[in-house]
């Protein structure tokens, strides 16, 4: 809120297709050229006439160049679009100072000083598009009451009246809540797919639920997400300085004027800021990137994160900001190597950043992702796969496997019914290939399964291989009569989950009179 009670409104600018857009001018390519940005084989970014010609995000490679013959085809390359949007930020800083990098190709800053300045936000708006525009990138505006609600204003070209946030979202649908990835979490497209599943199709349909009924049926995403689309009070973009006990800086010399020595000096800098935030108890989510040259120039780029950022989002940001700076347009560029780096926290949370699944904190999901695409790159697509749960009867049924990157489609649903399902917990291990056992009573007969779906006899021992255990406890079975109708492809079984000694449990499936090793609980 501003002094006299209002809302802080929020200006945010958004180009869109940044990213092939950067590659277009990093080939050196014209307007007019169809250019696709691929990522794990798929097209994460398409320009204006690549989508005139069909080419849509998401298609594999070579559909979309089946699709539009002409494509130019670039890899995914968040360097080269931070380095090619700095001219952009510059431009724009220097009509209206206080400018927050969302990510490369999206900005805000608070309205109110450029409104003042220019009169009005109509005025502010169409001056920031031209600033833009002289360096040959073409961009929307949008301005809201709440940071949400301005970036997907900008994404629709709006100017949204004071106090009509929420009648603006309203109408929108419900998959614009996870258009924007750095105002949203990793898992907010799950989100999205179960409100659907649910019936709420617009931003407002889920605006309208209760927050209590929200908070205690989905997780802390959701609720973030619900404040969004009720157009609730979100951190707004702001200048506000900290302790300086948080600030690193580290003197340069010799002075730095090569973009590799620069991110080596920049990646030491994030380990010392990140080991001052984890002794403090904070994580943070504004970061203030500053440098001096030689010349006693001063440098300056704030970057706002949905998330807290880690060790390697720091790092990656301070790489792009001194890429763009040492690299960039002539008129922007210092005119001497830097001589000083600051990191400097705007904005933080309490709480440390907790470990991780691969063994460091936060980004490790995307290191590791970037880790397999190389592996892709190297051995093929399908190299690496990803399971996706389907629908089946049994553990191996309900996985289907598809190469990393391509969409998660399962073979087939899991929400239908399916008769004779095994119920939870699923084992923990599951055999693609079926070792023979053999099940016995007390007497020494060995357990079969009747026409009935019922069990000859009480299982007491299990014999694999040339080990046997005693039966302490069983649960079914559970028969599956799947293709009665077509004599070939007809498949009688039943499944048992068995309880052996020394805490041992078993998945076992009768099939063609036999008993298998189907899964391993553990």
């Amino acid at each position: 809120m501003s002094e006299s009670g209002c809302p802080a409104r929020v200006v945010a600018l958004w180009c869109p297709d940044w990213p092939a857009i950067a590659a277009a001018a990093a080939a050196d390519l014209p307007p007019t050229a169809p250019v696709a940005v691929i990522s794990a084989n798929r097209v994460a970014a398409c320009s204006a006439p690549a989508r005139a010609a069909g080419v849509r995000r998401g298609l594999r490679r070579r559909e979309a160049q089946a699709r539009c013959p002409d494509l130019y085809v670039a890899q995914d390359d968040p360097d080269r679009d931070a380095r090619l949007f700095e001219p952009v930020v510059a431009a724009i800083d220097a009509a209206a100072p206080g400018v927050e990098v969302l990510r490369p190709g999206l900005v805000v800053l608070a309205a109110r000083g450029v409104v003042r300045w220019f009169g009005s936000e109509e005025a502010a708006a169409e001056r920031l598009v031209d600033e833009v525009a002289a360096t040959g990138v073409e961009c929307q505006v949008g301005i809201a009451d709440e940071l949400f609600t301005a970036v997907l204003a900008a994404r629709h070209a709006r100017l949204v009246p004071p106090g009509e946030d929420e009648e603006f979202l309203a109408p929108l649908n419900i998959s614009e809540i996870c258009v924007e990835p750095s105002l949203t979490a990793p898992d907010r497209v799950d989100l999205v797919d179960l409100l659907k599943r649910l019936g709420l199709r617009t931003i407002g349909a889920f605006a309208a639920l209760s927050p209590t009924d929200v908070a205690s049926r989905f997780g802390a995403d959701a609720v973030a997400a619900h404040r969004s689309a009720r157009a609730r009070p979100q951190r707004p973009p702001s200048g506000r300085a900290l302790p300086p006990d948080l600030v690193v800086e580290r003197p340069c010399d010799p002075p730095l004027e090569r973009v590799d020595s620069a991110a080596f000096a920049g990646r030491a800098l994030a380990a010392l800021l990140h080991t001052r935030l984890a002794a403090a108890g904070v994580a943070c989510t504004r970061l203030l990137v500053a440098a001096r040259t030689g010349n006693g120039e001063e440098l300056a780029r704030t970057w706002r994160c949905a998330e807290p950022l880690t060790p390697d989002g720091t790092a990656d940001r301070v790489r792009w900001q001194l890429d763009g700076w040492l690299t960039g347009h002539s008129a922007t560029r210092p005119t001497a190597g830097i001589v000083l780096l600051r990191l400097e926290p705007v904005e933080v949370v309490a709480g440390a950043l907790q470990l991780g699944l691969w063994g460091g904190v936060g980004d490790e999901d995307e290191r590791a992702r970037r880790a397999l695409v190389r592996v892709q790159g190297l051995l093929g697509g399908e190299a690496v796969l990803v399971g996706v749960l389907s629908g089946g009867r049994g553990p191996l049924e309900r996985v289907t496997l598809v190469p990393l990157g391509e969409e998660r489609v399962p073979a087939t649903d899991p929400s239908a019914p399916w008769p004779g399902r095994l119920p939870p917990p699923a084992p923990a291990v599951v055999l693609t290939t079926l070792p023979p056992i053999a099940l016995e009573d007390a007497s020494g007969t060995p357990v079969t399964v009747t026409e009935r779906g019922l069990l000859s006899g009480d299982p007491t021992r299990l014999s694999w291989g040339s080990r046997s255990w005693r039966v302490h406890a069983w649960a079914g079975p559970w028969p599956v009569d799947e293709y009665w109708w077509d004599p070939a492809a007809a498949r009688a079984a039943a499944r048992l989950q068995v309880r052996l000694e020394e805490s041992r449990a078993l998945l076992v499936i009768h099939v063609d009179d036999r008993w298998h090793v189907e899964g391993v609980y553990e």
